[in-house]
């Protein structure tokens, strides 16, 4: 089973990341802070998903593979992978739709009819990186 989903896709510190978000939340964005810090591109605006083994596997479309959008300076040029296993979906939403203190629940979902960590993140937000590694240590316990 595949799927090719609009969001954006890095390796970092190991893991395959799908960042989901409506247009405009900040997907090129946060992935690009991950970059800038280690990461490695997957893709931007179209991540194709395959579920095999009980894994999702994610990749870039082959027509912009290496590029990500820099908002207000178009597609950028990125070292980037062929391919990651997911481990972490970020879902980039409103801010009040934040939890404090979220339940265990709230910080999974389903892709493809496998469960994977999820951290939901406020759009924009200048804590989003340290999200993301917090969920990573979480993950790797």
């Amino acid at each position: 089973m595949s799927v090719t989903v609009t969001a954006s896709a890095i390796v970092y510190r190991g893991a395959g990341i799908l960042i989901r978000g409506a247009p405009g939340t900040g997907k090129s964005t946060l992935a690009l802070r991950l970059i800038e810090d280690g990461g490695r591109l997957l893709g931007d605006d179209r991540v194709h998903l395959s579920a095999r083994n009980g894994r999702i596997i994610a990749g870039g479309h082959g027509a912009i593979a290496g590029t990500i959008e820099l908002h207000g300076r178009g597609l950028v040029a990125r070292p980037f992978e062929r391919s990651a296993i997911l481990r972490l979906v970020v879902d980039l939403v409103a801010p009040d739709r934040i939890e404090r203190l979220p339940e265990p629940s709230a910080l999974t979902t389903t892709l493809l009819g496998i469960a994977l960590p999820c951290q939901p993140i406020a759009t924009m937000s200048p804590s989003a990186a340290m999200l993301v590694r917090e969920a990573l240590v979480a993950i790797w316990r």
